[in-house]
């Protein structure tokens, strides 16, 4: 059975629904980093870079999120593009579009919105213009078909739906969303689907530190050491 190591935040979660989309059985193994159990020796074996999620498949461990669902599935053989080397190359494109772009952008303003110590302006102002012209991007693309990829639900629509979830808090706008009505439309698609169900069964499950502590700021922020701050 797939040991899988998560939290709440967006990349575990789009892999979440990967396994719930595939009916695999896994064993979900909770990380706080807000506890720093990210840093204890027995998971920095499985990932060296103190970061969820992570997956241990009968020997196999894979590390990194986007990595994860595209070992997934192409293990699987399913929500997969149709076969073919342009096609592989779009889902790789997209699927690093993702992982290069929507994902650092968006962790990055989320930061300089709520956690920076002290304000940033041209921070907020350098990730929220970015965050927009990635979701732009996307929106546009969407506006001409179903899915990412076309007609087919795969794992770079999972990818794109781990992230639009956080759109208002990376915006600090809860409306925000309608900004992007086609991105839009695929979120509310996916959240409506079975498996989108079962994320949120597993999200409820679980009970993560909301304390925003001295320690919670010592685990997930390491760095204000270096300027002496806490």
């Amino acid at each position: 059975m797939i040991r899988f190591y998560f939290n709440l935040s967006p990349n575990p979660m789009k892999v979440a629904l990967l396994l719930e989309e595939l009916g695999m059985p896994y064993e979900p193994v909770p990380v706080d980093p807000r506890k720093g159990e990210q840093f204890t020796p027995e998971y920095l074996a499985i990932n060296p870079n103190a970061k969820v999620p992570a997956i241990v498949d009968d020997g196999t461990t894979v590390f990194d999120s986007n990595a994860i669902l595209l070992y997934l599935a192409e293990k699987t053989g399913r929500f997969l593009p149709e076969p073919g080397k342009s096609r592989r190359g779009e889902l790789l494109s997209w699927l690093m579009f993702v992982a290069s772009g929507i994902g650092p952008y968006s962790g990055q303003a989320v930061h300089f919105h709520h956690f920076a110590p002290q304000p940033q302006e041209y921070a907020v102002n350098r990730y929220d213009f970015e965050v927009e012209r990635h979701y732009r991007i996307v929106d546009e693309r969407l506006g001409r078909q179903p899915y990412m990829m076309g007609a087919d639900y795969t794992i770079i629509d999972m990818a794109v739906w781990g992230w639009a979830r956080l759109i208002p808090r990376a915006l600090d706008d809860e409306d925000a969303l309608s900004r992007f009505p086609n991105v839009k439309r695929l979120h509310d698609e996916i959240y409506a689907r079975p498996a989108a169900k079962g994320v949120e069964r597993l999200s409820e499950q679980y009970q993560f530190k909301i304390e925003w502590d001295e320690e919670a700021r010592r685990n997930m922020f390491p760095q204000l050491a270096r300027l002496g701050l806490k």
